[in-house]
């Protein structure tokens, strides 16, 4: 009777067990270049500007909008207000993840940017070149996270500072936990 109980008790287990082990995937169909991206992201990390390391996962439950970004961009500081705005908009629902990639920049203009501008950020550097492998030709270059690390969007370039807006503010709805 031992033997009947244990061949059953076998299978639950290992149901158990590899239903466990399954990595969540993200619900949208990316495609090949998004799960790459995803995949570059989910692993990354950046330098914060008091040099400690920062990953994606630090920011589970928000709505993160990684900004790859530098200096003398301007299309990139145009939209930087509109972002801000959201940010105090959407307070713990919302974050900007302001990614300086470092290829123009140096860590004091970086320093020297933050200190004369007010914006409700996560600054930091792209000090492991994690720009490098995701982004498809320039900058501005923006990613947007979901809640639960997946990628929502990758995209080149920008809309304006309306159009950035109003396409960040239908992400943040679209996507932030109720």
């Amino acid at each position: 009777m031992h033997k009947r109980l244990f061949i059953p008790l076998f299978f639950i287990a290992l149901f158990v067990m590899t239903s466990c082990s399954k990595k969540a995937q993200n619900p949208r169909q990316l495609s090949e270049e998004e799960a790459r991206i995803e995949a570059v992201l989910q692993r990354a990390s950046f330098q914060n500007m008091e040099g400690e390391e920062v990953y994606l996962a630090d920011y589970k439950g928000k709505v993160v909008m990684i900004d790859f970004w530098e200096t003398w961009c301007g299309p990139c500081l145009m939209v930087f207000p509109a972002m801000d705005s959201l940010k105090k908009e959407y307070g713990d629902d919302f974050e900007v993840l302001a990614v300086n990639t470092l290829t123009a920049d140096t860590q004091e203009d970086v320093e020297e940017f933050i200190a004369n501008n007010d914006y409700d950020f996560e600054f930091s550097v792209d000090a492991n070149d994690v720009g490098g492998e995701v982004i498809s030709l320039g900058i501005p270059f923006k990613v947007f996270i979901d809640p639960e690390g997946f990628l929502i969007k990758a995209e080149l370039g920008s809309a304006g500072t309306e159009g950035d807006y109003l396409k960040a503010k239908a992400i943040i709805e679209d996507n932030k936990k109720l």
